[in-house]
């Protein structure tokens, strides 16, 4: 990844690809979950604080089959089904991660599950030599392999389930006889065997179990995720004008009826209530969207925004930790931040509440029903009344009373004639040159 970044961290829809994983195994309702991590143990303890997930060092590094073993003590006592799985395959469904561990849930049926799929390159994928049912016969890694080997398009994925009173036995007795050097993983299938257990491999799709070792992966995977959210969308009843320019993060939920617009971004935290337009070019992050609201475009949605029902924020119109009533509408070329605005209030063009003195941040509230005209500065913290007008043009710093007019700015003077005499004048210079 050439990245001071854990591979496992690097996010796809706004989500660190292990979490996609270990969201996904949740569903599993696991009763241990441990991570084995080889380098930047420390960004890895950092993620999973509070989850309660066992984190486990691989120092050295020599091998998955080495990698799984280090889990062993984190593992004594357990006596049910484990699942191996990799932080970097982050879109493997909990379908098959289900599929898998129900396939060796039986004692008198296979010990070990593989999960297997054909890609179009199979390259440097181990391979799976199986039977007709399934049953596994050989596994072999790509660089070890013999030409009859290659020829067979049944890929390893890695991903495996296996009884756990025979995993620990099994991987103390895995060698490192290869052209790496190194503990496969894949070999306990064949030791299990040797001692009378079957394993089978169970067929995935190619997509699914992608791993991601490069930026170009990680945008491959991205694209993926992203098919899938949009697909997601659209069969719930979401209207993409233009579904390959809408980017979803990992949690976005848009309400049934809503249209978006082409070239509109999610990030992480957004939802929204049913019948609402998003207009293109907008971008949004951490906000909850009522019922009919009309967004963009051009806008800008920052973490902390609450649009009520039927609200409106128009394009080139900029929201943080705002909070705007029903029907309350920005229409144009707005900042809006740290505020309160009550239903039904209107916020002229080119307004902006004034919200950090270059120390701390300070609250506006704007009261139900209040106009505040165009090109208007709110200087918070301060409160605008029910009702109340602020005028064009003014800069509030003082609280205003309901029903009041507010208005700050010069009286306007006018001298007749004075343009003309200065165009005169000019003039007149210019012809002395």
């Amino acid at each position: 990844m050439r990245s001071d970044t854990h591979k496992v961290l690097h996010p796809i829809g706004g989500r660190p690809m292990l979490m996609h994983l270990m969201a996904s195994l949740d569903a599993l309702v696991p009763e241990r979950s441990i991570v084995v991590v080889g380098d930047k143990a420390a960004q890895l303890r950092t993620a999973l604080e509070g989850t309660g997930v066992a984190l486990v060092v691989q120092d050295p590094q020599l091998g998955t089959g080495h990698a799984v073993l280090q889990a062993a003590d984190a593992l004594d006592g357990f006596s049910g089904t484990v699942l191996i799985l990799f932080g970097d395959v982050p879109l493997l469904s909990a379908d098959s991660m289900r599929r898998l561990a129900d396939a060796v849930s039986s004692a008198d049926g296979p010990a070990i599950a593989v999960l297997g799929f054909r890609p179009a390159q199979p390259g440097a994928y181990g391979r799976i030599i199986a039977r007709a049912d399934g049953i596994i016969d050989r596994m072999v890694e790509a660089k070890d392999g013999s030409p009859d080997d290659l020829a067979v398009t049944l890929c390893n994925s890695g991903l495996m389930a296996v009884r756990a009173d025979l995993l620990v036995p099994l991987l103390r007795r895995v060698g490192n006889d290869n052209a790496a050097g190194e503990y496969y993983l894949p070999d306990i299938v064949m030791l299990a065997a040797e001692t009378g257990h079957r394993s089978i491999v169970l067929e995935g799709g190619a997509d699914e179990v992608i791993g991601v070792n490069s930026r170009a992966e990680l945008a491959q995977a991205e694209g993926l995720f992203q098919a899938r959210k949009r697909l997601d969308a659209m069969a719930s009843g979401v209207t993409l004008i233009a579904p390959e320019t809408v980017f979803f993060a990992h949690d976005t939920r848009i309400g049934r009826d809503t249209i978006i617009e082409p070239f509109v971004v999610f990030g992480p935290g957004v939802s929204t209530g049913e019948h609402a337009v998003i207009r293109t070019h907008s971008s949004i992050e951490g906000a909850s969207i009522g019922t009919g609201v009309e967004i963009g475009p051009f806008a800008r949605l920052r973490p902390g925004t609450v649009l009520g029902d039927n609200s409106k924020i128009g394009n080139f119109v900029e929201t943080k930790k705002a909070v705007l009533g029903a029907g309350a509408k920005a229409n144009h070329l707005s900042y809006l931040g740290d505020a309160e605005i009550g239903a039904g209030a209107n916020i002229g063009a080119g307004t902006i509440t004034c919200n950090y003195d270059g120390f701390q941040k300070a609250r506006t509230i704007i009261g139900t029903g209040a106009f505040i005209g165009s090109n208007s500065a709110l200087v918070a913290p301060v409160t605008i009344g029910n009702g109340a007008i602020i005028g064009a043009g003014s800069t509030v710093t003082r609280d205003v009373e309901a029903d009041a007019l507010a208005m700050t700015r010069a009286e306007q003077t006018e001298k007749p004639g004075w343009a003309a005499r200065f165009r005169t004048a000019m003039a007149a210079r210019e012809d002395k040159r």
